[in-house]
This record gives structure tokens, sequence and C-alpha cells, in this order.
């Protein structure tokens, strides 16, 4: 497994395991034993996604010691403020069943992310967070928290595929050392991504598959990824990327496939704004 170093001088592995949108407990659970007996070490999940006790439950089933897995959580919108995301982080530590969180995220740029980060910034200084970050922060939102807080962000999590490659925002990360982590890096299966022919033909010089191709385009822009699936064949099949590389031609190939937008989520608009306020974790 390849690792990147944080900002902090954490280390953290390039390629994890995404839970988003896995509602069904049984199957989380199932899937993440799965994901961590194949080698995964990094688990990605959220408050938000309503399944942190099946993954708290696959890591206890899995007996790997807890120095070396990767976990991160999120606190959602509607634990933002100071109070708030203090006591919403100790319910993610319990439904995780654990002691520290390896990476907390802020997971949307709205509401009172300023009294989420200081409680966040405090977590982290009594070492119950091995690194803390941002997800869906775009070059403004991120700029100014960083400007205006004393810890900076070690992770922006944000949506990164070969249709939508976020080129604006990396040369701010990269000026402000923030890693840039990748979630839907095959685009939810947009515009028919596993069959496009560019993918395809790069697949067929290595014996991959469209998916393999992705995550491996996406380790070599340094970029963290957290891929996602419930099937079983599937699982192995994304973690079985570190036995090729591919040409600066087919990196170039790829970059030109670029579409510049989401074609998921558009979280500058008042739909998307007005919808996540409706979305909560508890009563």
């Amino acid at each position: 497994m390849k690792n990147v170093i944080l900002n902090n001088g954490v280390k953290m592995p390039m390629l994890g395991f995404g839970v988003y949108q896995v509602e069904d407990l049984k199957t989380c659970e199932e899937s993440v034993y799965h994901a961590l007996m194949t080698g995964y070490r990094s688990i990605d999940t959220a408050a938000a996604y309503m399944n942190e006790e099946a993954v708290g439950r696959a890591i206890k089933r899995s007996e790997i010691p807890r120095e070396e897995l990767f976990i991160t959580t999120k606190v959602w919108i509607q634990d933002y403020g100071y109070e708030k995301t203090k006591k919403a982080f100790e319910e993610s530590l319990h439904k995780l069943d654990v002691d520290y969180i390896d990476l907390y995220l802020v997971h949307q740029a709205y509401n009172d992310y300023y009294g989420a980060w200081k409680a966040i910034e405090e977590l982290y200084e009594e070492g119950k967070i091995k690194a803390i970050g941002v997800c869906n922060f775009n070059t403004r939102q991120l700029v100014d928290l960083i400007t205006y807080t004393r810890i900076k962000p070690a992770i922006n999590q944000i949506e990164h595929n070969p249709f939508f490659q976020e080129k604006e925002i990396k040369p701010i990360l990269s000026q402000y050392d923030v890693q840039l982590e990748a979630w839907a890096p095959f685009a939810e299966g947009i515009d028919d991504i596993f069959n496009h022919d560019t993918l395809k033909s790069i697949g067929q010089k290595y014996g991959k598959t469209v998916a393999q191709v992705i995550l491996r385009w996406t380790i070599q822009l340094d970029i963290v990824t957290i891929p996602k699936s419930v099937t079983k064949e599937r699982i192995e099949e994304n973690y079985d990327i570190w036995d090729f590389e591919l040409s600066q031609e087919d990196m170039e190939q790829i970059a030109e496939l670029d579409k510049g937008k989401s074609s998921i989520i558009d979280f500058d608009s008042v739909e998307t704004i007005e919808f996540l306020k409706t979305v909560k974790v508890h009563d």
C-alpha cells in the first residue's frame, strides 16, 4: 500500500474504502469486513451515512490491531457549533467503538463550521484525533478557514474523477499543503463511465478494468481515493492496482476527459443548500 504524509506528519493510506450510501447495516458490515480482509486499512464513513456502528462492528470482527487502521468520519451540518460538535464527536467514537479517530472532517461548508472547527482543533490537541480536515470546501471557503483559524486542514475531501478533475483548486491545495482526497472516483457511474472508450482502451493495454485504470490514475496524481463497492469481487478488483503503471500518454488522455463541472451535485446552488438542511442524523 502506498501512503501519503499529511501536513502534520501523519501517514495515511492512499487507497481507502468508502461506505457512502451503504445504508443497510448488515451489508455495510460485511463489505467493510471483506475490505479489511482484502487488505484495505483505511475506512471512510460519516455521521450522515448512518452506518458508523456497522463499520465499528466490522473493525472489531477483523481483529486487526487498531494502530494498523486509519478511520475517517465526519461531523454533519446539524451538529455544527462548538458544543454540539464536541457531543457529536463523542457519539461517533461510541458508535465506532474506538478510542480515537484518525481523520475527522467537517462534512459541508455551511452553517457554523467555524464553531465546529474550534471544537475539532481542541479535540486534535487533546490527542483524540490524529488529523483534521474538511470536505467539499471550495477555494474561497478553504483559504478563508486557513486564514482565520489556528490549525489548517490536512485534507480537503472533494469530488474528483475523470469527468471532474478539480483543476482550479489543485494549485491552492498545493500552495497551502492540503492533501486532496477524492470521493466519487467513478463519478457514481454517471455518463456510462465504465464503458468509456478511452478508459476501456487504456485498460485493455494492461489487462485492467476501467475502475482499476481510474484508481491507478488517481493514485499517480498523488490523490488519496476511497472507492465504494458492496460486491466482494469488485472490492478485491479495486484493491488490485499496484502491479501496473499508466504511461504519461495515458495520463494525458484521461486529463482530456475533464468537463470542468460536476454531474453529481452543485454545492453553490440554493437547491442543494435547502436540501442538505433537511438531512438529519438525529431528532
